[in-house]
């Protein structure tokens, strides 16, 4: 692990290779796990605002979900996540044919609201642990995502590269520089 300025990244985003595979998985990240994606206070305003622009796309159960639910919830573990569909799917999920993809992210590439999706579906899989004086910048490993990790070995893309749009939108281009820098270092 290194510092770089107010957070503390872990080596594994350069050492572990990674490129969604989509074809492979069907979306699973969208419709496995127990919990909804993880938010941030900020999020939370964002879904409540785009709601109403973002619904026309969303399956007839996830506004059900949503409606009864809300935007956002708090979950089991107290930190704020999306909704789910009967414990299930995340609220926000559509189908293309049997891959689930995200409707909030369908009505963004639309045109239709300037925010792409939650920072920690858009980072995946780097996970974010917020601490009061820094951030921690992990590599998250998941068994629905193994074919993405075998893609990324095969295309030879390390996650900090897979990851370069959604870090940039998380930490900013000057910082994504940096990372840059202590890769090249590393690979000395």
């Amino acid at each position: 692990m290194f510092q770089l300025g107010k957070t503390i990244v872990s080596e594994e985003i350069f050492e572990k290779e990674f490129v969604c595979n989509l074809t492979a998985c069907k979306g699973a990240c969208c419709v496995d796990g127990d919990a909804g994606a993880p938010l941030s206070k900020e999020e939370n305003l964002i879904l409540e605002e785009i709601y109403p622009i973002v619904k026309p796309y969303l399956r007839p159960e996830g506004i059900k979900a949503i409606e009864e639910q809300g935007t956002w919830i708090v979950g089991a573990d107290g930190d704020f996540e999306t909704p789910l569909i009967n414990g299930a799917d995340c609220a926000y999920v559509i189908f293309d044919g049997d891959t689930a993809l995200c409707g909030i992210e369908q009505a963004y590439n639309e045109g239709k609201i300037d925010w792409k999706k939650p920072i920690s579906c858009h980072l995946y899989p780097i996970r974010i642990r917020e601490y009061s004086d820094f951030s921690a910048v992990n590599y998250h490993r998941w068994h629905i995502c193994s074919d993405a990790c075998v893609l990324g070995k095969e295309l030879a893309v390390p996650v900090y590269k897979f990851l370069k749009p959604a870090l940039i939108r998380k930490y900013g281009e000057e910082w994504y520089a940096e990372l840059e820098i202590v890769a090249q270092e590393l690979n000395k």
